[in-house]
């Protein structure tokens, strides 16, 4: 589980890896967060919003690691398609989404508020958004 997650937009991989040290600087719009497994949750969201099977998605690659440091931190890729989906989502769906997987996160004895998993996923939404109209893609530093 990881204590620091920062999801922030980058215009590419190059860019985005140079955060592995200490995070997505200012330069960044970025969101910050914590206490849960980022990798996890991105297959999840990815699961939900698209219907992605979870296997498959791990078996893929996904999420992509970019960049990793000997300290542990790692800097990881959203797809393409969930940055999609995050960014086209409707407030009533990015809802939904959000109470069905802090009820799997529940159900794996994690704790994460319904709440607080909508405001992830809203402030998700709008990074997308942004991200989308500078043609940058999604990315998460986590340490």
């Amino acid at each position: 589980m990881s204590t620091i997650v920062k999801f922030f937009a980058a215009p590419d991989d190059a860019s985005a890896a140079l955060a592995v040290g200490g995070g997505p600087g200012p330069a960044y719009e970025s969101l910050s967060f914590g206490n849960f497994d980022v990798e996890e949750a991105v297959v999840d969201w990815e699961c939900l919003f698209l219907g992605s099977d979870f296997e498959e998605l791990l078996e893929a690659g996904e999420p992509r690691i970019v960049a990793e440091d000997d300290d542990g931190s790692v800097v990881v890729a959203l797809s393409e398609r969930l940055a999609d989906a995050l960014a086209e989502a409707e407030p009533s769906r990015l809802h939904e989404v959000a109470t069905v997987w802090a009820g799997q996160q529940a159900e794996d004895g994690a704790t994460i508020d319904s709440g607080v998993a909508g405001e992830i996923l809203a402030s998700l939404g709008s990074l997308a958004r942004g991200a989308e109209r500078s043609g940058h893609g999604l990315y998460c530093w986590v340490a």
